[in-house]
């Protein structure tokens, strides 16, 4: 998993008119919440440009990241981004503390492997994914970096749901909380045109 860390300054103008100062500057402003006792919100700022190369890697989202602020690493992640309409930018960014035991609500990516495998694959069937990503619940110790979805023993014509998957120890799909009418489906098994339904 990679190790992501953010480079972090507290701040204390704080407005839009500060806000739009820094972001003149390079940087871009942001919130620190939360962790142990519900320590108070600080106003940071990050480094724009060092913060858009991170987020082209879309592991950033479902990890855990390392905040340096003012020299001191606390373990945090991404709760909000705020982006600007039109442009490339990050106009404001959300970070929540947590600790190994924090549970936390995060969407991770969903990664199906091992359809070459199957029978279905054999038989000239092909996979469609329809869902790539799942939100869970989990304590940050746990936080898996992807789901994975084993494909292997799948037939042609099947589809799958998010029960479907299985889940590592004490990791909770949200969705599955609310009911079965929520088990969305997150990908089947097809013939394409011409060649015959895999058994």
């Amino acid at each position: 998993m990679t190790n992501f860390v953010i480079e972090a300054v507290s701040r204390a103008d704080q407005g839009k008119g500060a806000s739009r100062r820094l972001r003149t500057q390079g940087f871009v402003p942001g919130i620190l919440y939360g962790g142990e006792n519900d320590k108070n919100p600080v106003a940071i700022s990050v480094n724009g440009n060092e913060l858009n190369k991170q987020l082209t890697d879309q592991s950033f989202f479902s990890s855990i990241l390392t905040i340096k602020l003012n020299g001191e690493e606390q373990k945090v992640i991404i709760k909000d981004l705020q982006r600007h309409p039109a442009r490339p930018q990050v106009l404001h960014a959300d970070f929540q503390r947590v600790t190994d035991e924090s549970r936390i609500r995060i969407t991770v990516p969903l990664e199906f492997v091992n359809f070459e495998k199957s029978a279905a694959s054999k038989a000239s069937a092909k996979f469609a994914v329809e869902k790539n990503t799942a939100e869970i619940l989990c304590n940050a110790g746990q936080l898996p970096e992807s789901l994975l979805i084993d494909l292997s023993t799948v037939e042609g014509g099947k589809v799958l749901h998010l029960s479907d998957i299985s889940l590592p120890e004490g990791v909770e799909i949200i969705a599955l909380r609310r009911g079965g009418d929520h088990d969305q489906g997150i990908g089947y098994v097809y013939a394409p045109r011409g060649a015959k339904a895999a058994k």
